[in-house]
């Protein structure tokens, strides 16, 4: 399939190339370094109108496809894989919010379009990643209130974030008995560790913990005991925005790439002039464009209202996996030049690293494949 957009959209794809090349690409390494992201450059993302995709217009966001919306995620990440989860994450909460009360979409979606507040999604628990039914987070009624008991693992955003879709349980045991709540995260009760990850370091990933956390009944997000199947449909379509965040990165290797074999002399003629590199980034060309297609493909589905979970399923494996390929071997082409931290390389090499277990591991991607090509014969726990 092919992505036709029209022209209000390709200027929106230009606007926000530029921008990441302009001024999100050259503060990358101060990023990943420690240092926080700007006010000034989160207002200048939130002017363009990223953040604030798919939430609704009257919480200042705008209407989009979720095409638009991977576009936005694709384009961002050329000049940071970090920096580009602000276009994905804002847009959780306008999905999750749908079903939320209109207390919470007044508070909260406002600050989160604007990107003057941070949102997390806090699903997985220690011990049971890919379980996600099985989490042990509970949920207690008291009054009018939820308290809220339970620990979250590996959780983007645990050391900024601002608020958060915490899942816990409500009911009896399996996926039928978890809910979603909204949990600021400066309430009594909430601690939070940031890990000292190899990468990604601007999502600042790590722990949450909640020990007796209470928020209004009004927090409770959709229906008692539906959060599971809420999760479950965001994945449908997030998978593929994890496998354009890392392809956007590798996009840009490949181009830069591309400029240093044309300008780099050896033996008296440019590295282009050699097969053993040309080919290489002929390679690497197609299997970013496959991977790419296939995010696309199931995005539309997605937009049309179409099942799309193996489509996802296999734009994230193959999206991610093809990703840190690339971008390795964009760093051996630059020879010990790539080897250098003066480069951008080794640090998308290791931002990219982390996406082939976001959101489910590959071979969790392999499983949903299995299974919906295949039927309950091929799911190992049946």
């Amino acid at each position: 399939m092919q992505v036709h957009l029209d022209e209000s959209e390709r200027a929106f794809q230009a606007a926000v190339r530029q921008f990441a090349r302009e001024e999100v690409g050259p503060r990358a390494k101060a990023w990943d370094e420690g240092q926080e992201v700007e006010p000034e450059v989160s207002r200048a993302y939130a002017r363009l109108g990223a953040p604030g995709l798919r939430i609704p217009q009257e919480y200042g966001g705008s209407p989009a496809s979720f095409v638009m919306l991977g576009i936005a995620v694709e384009e961002t990440a050329r000049g940071d894989y970090g920096f580009a989860e602000n276009a994905a994450r804002p847009a959780i909460f306008g999905e999750f919010f749908n079903v939320a009360s209109p207390e919470l979409c007044r508070e909260w979606l406002p600050r989160i379009a604007s990107l003057e507040s941070i949102g997390l999604f806090a699903l997985t628990e220690p011990g049971g990643g890919s379980d996600a039914a099985g989490i042990r987070t509970q949920a207690i009624r008291d009054g009018d209130d939820w308290v809220l008991t339970g620990e979250k693992a590996s959780i983007s955003n645990a050391g900024n974030a601002d608020v958060g879709l915490v899942f816990a349980r409500t009911g009896g045991a399996g996926a039928r008995g978890i809910s979603c709540f909204l949990v600021p995260m400066g309430l009594p009760g909430v601690s939070r560790q940031v890990y000292d990850s190899p990468g990604g370091r601007l999502v600042q990933r790590g722990s949450v913990t909640l020990d007796q956390v209470r928020v209004p009944a009004y927090n409770l997000v959709g229906e008692e005991n539906q959060g599971f199947y809420q999760a479950m449909r965001f994945f449908d379509y997030n998978r593929a925005m994890v496998a354009l965040q890392a392809l956007g990165v590798a996009q840009e290797s490949i181009e830069e790439t591309i400029a240093y074999v044309k300008g780099r002399h050896t033996f008296g003629r440019p590295l282009a002039k050699y097969e053993g590199i040309s080919f290489q980034l002929a390679e690497f060309l197609t299997m970013t464009e496959a991977a790419r297609l296939l995010c696309y493909q199931a995005l539309s589905k997605k937009d049309r209202g179409e099942p799309c979970g193996k489509e996802t399923a296999m734009a994230k494996w193959f999206g991610t996996s093809t990703a840190f390929q690339v971008i390795h071997g964009c760093l051996l082409l630059h020879g010990h030049y790539g080897y250098n931290k003066d480069l951008p390389f080794e640090r998308r090499l290791r931002d990219v690293m982390g996406s082939e277990t976001a959101d489910g591991t590959i071979e969790i991607m392999k499983l949903i494949i299995a299974r919906e090509a295949i039927g309950p014969e091929a799911v190992p726990y049946r």
